[in-house]
């Protein structure tokens, strides 16, 4: 099992890239989201890898951390979509936007993925939705805001919080603030109103 591979960024393709670990090239099949944040090549990067072995296939797909690596090895788990799928999902949908896709039961965010119906989007909610919780997801994307990946990220989880001490289910509370058009400098109070407006909450 390779856990991981440390080494200098090689190559970059459309959907995977090439580390040069001690004179070893790794192709790693990797989604968009880490296309998008990769250093110049000739830099030194670590990526959390899962390595694939079936009948005359060996193939290693890799993430920027364990727990994106983790949300992966959740979408394989479901049944129809195996690696190639899971990677299509997460190249369309940040780890941690998929994850409130999943707790808001937002079929139709997953479903535009590649190959990726409204069907099988829905098993995925079916199947993973008591796997994830609330909390966990806003902890996770506040640590994306601070690391500058979501800058309008705060605002969101602040008035989920609000919504759910208002005595909202998480799934109600999700489901207000996705609608939400959030800009920069909008206040979590802000956000609260509006989609207490848009959802006809009282």
């Amino acid at each position: 099992m390779i856990s991981f591979v440390r080494g200098y960024l090689s190559e970059v393709y459309e959907d995977s890239i090439v580390i040069d670990s001690q004179g070893i090239g790794y192709q790693i099949g990797v989604p968009s989201s880490v296309l998008s944040e990769l250093p110049p090549v000739g830099s030194e990067v670590k990526i959390y890898t899962y390595l694939q072995i079936a009948e005359n296939l060996m193939a290693l797909y890799g993430f920027a951390s364990r727990d994106d690596l983790r949300i992966f090895k959740m979408l394989i788990g479901v049944s129809g979509i195996g690696p190639k799928g899971a990677l299509a999902i997460l190249s369309t949908i940040r780890p941690d936007d998929l994850r409130f896709a999943i707790l808001s039961s937002d079929a139709k965010a997953i479903a535009k993925s590649p190959g990726i119906g409204l069907k099988t989007a829905q098993k995925v909610i079916l199947e993973l939705k008591d796997k994830l919780s609330l909390e966990e997801a806003v902890e996770l994307k506040r640590e994306a805001v601070a690391k500058g990946s979501a800058a309008l990220g705060s605002a969101r989880e602040d008035a989920l919080e609000v919504l759910t001490a208002l005595g909202y289910s998480s799934s109600e509370a999700l489901k207000a603030v996705r609608q939400v058009d959030v800009t920069e400098g909008m206040s979590a109070d802000a956000v609260v109103k509006q989609a207490l407006k848009l959802v006809g909450m009282r």
